[in-house]
């Protein structure tokens, strides 16, 4: 192996997935069932979005910056990631970016409502970004930000409504 730090890359990061993989099926149930429970609790502040008489837990964007400039820029798009965090409203928690060689970086950004993530092939000149936010931050304020960060007007955006249905019925407004 010609580099033994992607070997150890794994090692020591302990997440308890293997204890949430050993649980029955009816716990898991029952686990879903408190949470709602617990939504649906009048007195309880929560992070889920109210829409459209709908619950979930957040909103995802995949977007595409398509065309752009500066993809291969750790600087920009750290930049760029500040820049979505305030316009959406957002709380910054952490940057992380990565510079692949020859060229191509990867980050994210970790937000106290969730996370905002690149993946990018300069050569192509395209990158590949998810937004997602749950609570009162707004994901759709990054598109033009984004749009402007890397000088392109092709920027393409699909949105998921994170944890749909795992709410029986809409909690009160």
């Amino acid at each position: 192996m010609r580099d033994a730090s992607l070997f150890q890359l794994g090692i020591g990061l302990e997440t308890g997935a293997h204890a949430e993989d050993s649980r029955s099926r009816k716990a898991a149930s029952e686990t879903v069932g408190a949470l709602a429970g617990r939504l649906l609790d009048g007195d309880r502040a929560d992070h889920f979005i109210h829409r459209d008489g709908a619950v979930f837990a957040g909103t995802h964007l995949i977007i595409e910056v398509v065309d752009g400039e500066g993809l291969d820029d750790e600087a920009r798009i750290a930049r760029a990631f500040r820049d979505c965090v305030a316009a959406c409203g957002a709380t910054l928690l952490h940057i992380h970016t990565h510079k692949f060689a020859p060229q191509g970086v990867s980050g994210v950004a970790v937000l106290a409502e969730s996370h905002i993530s690149v993946h990018t092939w300069p050569e192509a000149r395209y990158g590949a970004f998810d937004v997602f936010m749950c609570g009162g931050a707004d994901p759709w304020a990054a598109v033009p930000v984004l749009r402007r960060a890397f000088a392109t007007p092709d920027v393409q955006v699909r949105e998921l409504r994170r944890g749909e249905g795992l709410i029986a019925r809409p909690l009160a407004a």
